[in-house]
C-alpha cells in the first residue's frame, strides 16, 4: 500500500458508507477520529497522516504562505492520496469513502474531487479553500459535497469557497456551501450539520441496488 502513516477502524454498519479522515496542518491521524465517531456511527473509519512537514506540522501539501498553495504539490500529493486510498479500500474490503476534511485536510479533500473524482462518493468539507485555480474539467457525476465555511474566518472568507462550489458544480457535483456563525474553528453547528449529511448519505448507500 502506498506508504501513509494511518488508522482505520473497521464499520458496525455494513450499509453505512465508510469516512476519510483528512485533518488540519499541525495534527495528525488520530485528530478526526472522535469527530469521525460523533458525525458517522458504525461507519468504517480510514485516517491517514499528511506527508508534509511545515516546521515540524504535518500537511498533506506545501503552501508557498498563508491561503497561497503550490498547486503542483497539490496536484502530486491529491494524486498520491488518491492512490493510498484506492489500495487501502482493496486492504480493507471498504467501498469508496465520504471525505471528512478540515481546512487544510478539506483542501486536499476538494483537489481530490476535482483531479480524482472517482475516489470519494462524497464528501464534508469544513473551512475549505479553491485548492486549483484551474482545475482539470473532469465530470463528478452527482457527487454529494457540502460545504461549511465560518462567515469570520480569517482565513477563508465564504467567497472563497463560494467558488469552489461553483467549481464542483460546474463539473456535475451537488455541491452546497453553507456559512456558519464562527471562525476557523469547528461549533457543534458544523458537527450537527456534517452527522445529518452522513445520515444521508448512510441512507442513500442503504437504498442503492446491490
Amino acid at each position: 500500500m502506498t506508504d501513509f502513516i494511518h488508522r482505520f477502524e473497521k464499520g458496525s454498519a455494513a450499509s453505512s458508507p465508510p469516512v476519510l479522515l483528512l485533518h488540519g496542518t499541525g495534527a495528525d491521524e488520530n485528530d478526526l477520529i472522535d469527530l469521525g465517531r460523533a458525525v458517522a456511527p458504525g461507519s468504517a473509519l480510514l485516517s491517514p497522516r499528511g506527508k508534509v512537514l511545515e516546521n515540524g506540522m504535518p500537511r498533506f501539501f506545501r503552501r508557498l504562505a498563508e491561503g497561497v498553495f503550490d498547486e503542483a504539490d497539490v496536484k502530486r500529493r491529491a494524486d498520491e492520496l488518491a492512490d493510498f486510498v484506492v489500495a487501502a479500500r482493496e486492504r480493507y474490503g471498504i467501498a469508496a469513502p465520504v471525505a471528512l476534511g478540515f481546512s487544510n485536510g478539506a483542501n486536499i479533500a476538494a483537489a481530490m474531487l476535482l483531479q480524482r473524482p472517482e475516489v470519494l462518493s462524497g464528501a464534508v468539507l469544513l473551512r475549505a479553500m479553491v485548492p486549483l485555480t484551474d482545475p482539470p474539467k473532469l465530470p463528478i457525476p452527482g457527487t454529494p459535497v457540502l460545504i461549511l465555511s465560518g462567515a469570520q474566518d480569517p482565513l477563508a472568507s465564504p467567497d472563497n469557497p463560494a467558488r469552489l462550489a461553483a467549481q464542483l458544480n460546474e463539473r456535475g457535483a451537488k455541491a452546497e456551501q453553507r456559512i456558519v456563525p464562527g471562525g476557523h474553528g469547528l461549533t457543534q453547528i458544523d458537527v450537527t450539520l456534517a452527522a445529518a449529511f452522513m445520515k444521508a448519505a448512510a441512507r442513500h448507500a442503504a437504498a442503492a441496488p446491490a
